[in-house]
């Protein structure tokens, strides 16, 4: 276990528990904060024996969203040109705080439970899979604090639900349900309560690190690629990326052992 004050990191077999470790503040989301995620989601993506990132908050909320006292004083910096060009600066080093997450070699997991506000959205919105107990509340806030979504949700929420419900979801900035997430296909499950929750997280986590981590790292990257530049430069794209890599050491040993009736042993070669 590491710990750094913002964020605190468990490590079980192959997969790392990302804790947003701020309980006493609902864990909000500032500078540090935004420069921390950058940091241990680039580490966690680097480290070979991590497989799968799950990311979660301690306490009573995953998180309420931005700081306002610190954005309050990002804004106060003046009104020329040179202020403008700053606060253009800032806003690409915080939206690539969110990138890092969904250009992460390894699958990452939102297990969200009560507040999951504003800059929460962001966040869970570059992550892959999204999971959720039935307490969870979301909004895309900064609409109704008179600012225009900048970190990622308005670009990739349309993708998760469909534009017109993006649309909707951001213009009335309202509060939506855990089971409005489910039914419009934002999370993947949802859970009784917070102890289910953390337990289907794990489930989910294992099952995703028993996988070959090479193909999970292939998968996210052809699905991202695709998304942005369309179906058949995508279609080319795998073709590339599978000539290059096959066969693999995890395909030979998949055949294996599927030839021996036994589980396989992915090593990510």
């Amino acid at each position: 276990m590491s710990e750094d004050g913002i964020f605190r990191i468990d490590k079980k077999d192959h997969v790392a528990w990302l804790v947003l470790n701020r309980p006493d503040r609902r864990n909000v989301m500032d500078g540090d904060f935004f420069t921390g995620l950058t940091h241990h989601i680039r580490k966690l993506g680097d480290d070979p024996e991590v497989r799968v990132v799950v990311i979660r908050g301690e306490g009573k909320s995953f998180t309420a969203g931005l700081d306002l006292a610190w954005a309050g004083a990002l804004l106060s910096g003046g009104a020329g040109a040179d202020a403008r060009e700053y606060m253009r600066r800032e806003i690409v080093k915080l939206q690539e705080s969110m990138n890092v997450v969904e250009q992460c070699p390894k699958p990452v997991v939102a297990a969200i439970h009560s507040h999951c506000i504003g800059g929460g959205m962001d966040l869970c919105s570059a992550c892959d899979i999204r999971i959720a107990s039935e307490d969870a509340v979301f909004s895309v806030r900064e609409t109704r604090l008179a600012i225009v979504a900048d970190l990622g949700t308005l670009q990739r929420l349309p993708f998760l639900v469909g534009q017109g419900r993006a649309r909707e979801l951001a213009l009335t900035g309202r509060d939506f349900t855990a089971r409005e997430a489910l039914e419009m296909g934002f999370i993947t499950t949802l859970c009784k309560d917070q102890a289910a929750l953390l337990a289907e997280a794990e489930t989910l986590a294992d099952q995703l690190a028993a996988l070959p981590p090479l193909t999970l790292a292939g998968i996210k990257d052809v699905m991202n690629f695709s998304r942005d530049n369309g179906v058949y430069p995508g279609l080319a794209h795998v073709a590339q990326k599978n000539a290059a890599a096959l066969p693999s050491e995890d395909l030979l040993e998949a055949v294996g052992a599927f030839m021996e009736k036994r589980a396989p042993r992915f090593k990510g070669k």
